[in-house]
C-alpha cells in the first residue's frame, strides 16, 4: 500500500509546477500534500487550489513541526494561511521564522507577497528584491517581473505599461514585430506565463497590469504562430480590462490565420478523401480481376485433378 501511495505521489509531483509568488519548499508541501495541479497545456489563467483540504493540511503541518521542529513544515503552514486570506497571521508567522532562521528565500518571497496583497507595495518591493538576491534563479528567473510590477504600483498607473514592466514594445501594426531572437522570445514568454499563472490565481478581473501582461503574452503567441492560444489569451486580456484598437487588430489577424488554417485543413482532408476514392476506383477493377483469376485458377486445378483421376482409373 505504501508503494502504491509513493507511485501516486510521484505521478502527481511530475505534473505540479513550483509556486511562483507563493513559494513552498518544493513542488509539494513538506508533508507530501499538494495544493494544486496544472496540466501541461493549461493557459496561465490561475491555479485551482484544493481548498477542501486546507484545514487538514494546516493541522498536519503544525503537528509535524511541533514533533520535528523542521521549519519547512511551519513555512508551508504559512502558505495555507495566505491562501485562506489570513494575512495578519501569516505575516506574523513568517516574521517569526525570519528571526529564528534568517535569509530564507521562501520567507522573503512570501512576506513580499503578503505585503502586496494587503496593499503595502513599498515593503513588498523590499522583500521581493531580497528574495531575488537570495535566489536570483527562483521561479524560472521570472521574479524581475514581480519587482517591476511593484515599482509600477508605487510610481502610479501611468507606469502600468509593457515598456516599463517588461521592457518590450511589439509595435502598433496588425502584426506584432520584435527584434528579439527566438531564444529571447521563449524566455520572455516563459517568464510572463509563470507570473500570470500566479497573479490570476488571486486577482480577479479587472486589473490593468494583468491585462497588459496578457496582451503581450498574446503578441508573443502570434510570433510563435500559436494562433489558437493567442486568441484565448487576447480574450482573457479583454476580460481583465484591456481596451484599444490594437488588441482588436491583433485579434482580427489571429482569426484570419485560424480561418486560413481551418480552410487548409479542410482542403487537406478533402484531398485525402478524394485520393482515397480515386485509389479505390482504380483498385476496384484490379480486385475484380484478382478474384476472377483466383476462381479460374481453382477451376483449372479442379479440372486437372479430375483429368488425372480419370487417367489413373483407366
Amino acid at each position: 500500500m505504501k508503494q502504491l501511495n509513493f507511485i501516486v505521489l510521484v505521478f502527481f509531483a511530475m505534473h505540479i509546477n513550483v509556486f511562483a509568488c507563493l513559494n513552498g519548499e518544493s513542488k509539494i508541501l513538506k508533508n507530501g500534500d499538494y495544493l494544486y495541479m496544472d496540466h501541461d497545456d493549461k493557459l496561465p489563467f490561475g491555479h485551482e487550489f484544493f481548498e477542501g483540504n486546507f484545514e487538514k493540511m494546516k493541522f498536519e503541518l503544525d503537528s509535524l513541526y511541533k514533533k520535528t521542529k523542521d521549519i519547512a513544515y511551519l513555512s508551508d503552514k504559512g502558505l495555507i494561511l495566505i491562501l485562506q486570506k489570513q494575512y495578519k497571521q501569516a505575516l506574523e508567522l513568517y516574521l517569526d521564522i525570519e528571526k529564528t532562521h534568517p535569509n530564507r528565500y521562501s520567507t522573503a518571497s512570501n512576506v513580499g507577497t503578503i505585503y502586496e496583497l494587503i496593499g503595502e507595495n513599498k515593503k513588498a518591493l523590499e522583500w521581493i528584491n531580497k528574495s531575488i538576491r537570495i535566489n536570483p534563479k527562483s521561479h524560472n528567473e521570472s521574479e524581475w517581473i514581480h519587482s517591476k510590477i511593484l515599482e509600477a504600483k508605487i510610481r502610479g498607473e501611468k507606469f502600468f505599461t509593457s515598456e516599463f514592466i517588461l521592457g518590450v514594445n511589439f509595435g502598433n501594426e496588425k502584426i506584432p514585430f520584435t527584434s528579439l531572437n527566438e531564444s529571447e522570445i521563449y524566455k520572455l514568454y516563459k517568464s510572463i506565463y509563470y507570473q500570470l499563472n500566479e497573479r490570476t490565481s488571486f486577482i480577479q478581473p479587472k486589473d490593468k497590469i494583468i491585462s497588459v501582461l496578457l496582451f503581450e503574452l498574446g503578441n508573443i503567441s502570434i510570433l510563435k504562430k500559436d494562433f489558437r492560444n493567442a486568441k484565448a489569451i487576447f480574450e482573457k486580456s479583454k476580460e481583465y480590462g484591456f481596451v484599444g484598437d490594437l488588441l482588436d487588430k491583433r485579434l482580427e489577424f489571429v482569426n484570419e490565420n485560424l480561418k486560413t488554417k481551418k480552410t487548409a485543413l479542410q482542403s487537406k482532408v478533402q484531398k485525402s478523401k478524394t485520393e482515397k476514392e480515386n485509389t479505390d476506383e482504380i483498385n476496384l477493377p484490379k480486385t475484380i480481376f484478382l478474384i476472377l483469376g483466383i476462381i479460374l485458377g481453382i477451376f483449372a486445378l479442379l479440372l486437372l485433378f479430375k483429368k488425372k483421376k480419370s487417367t489413373t482409373m483407366d
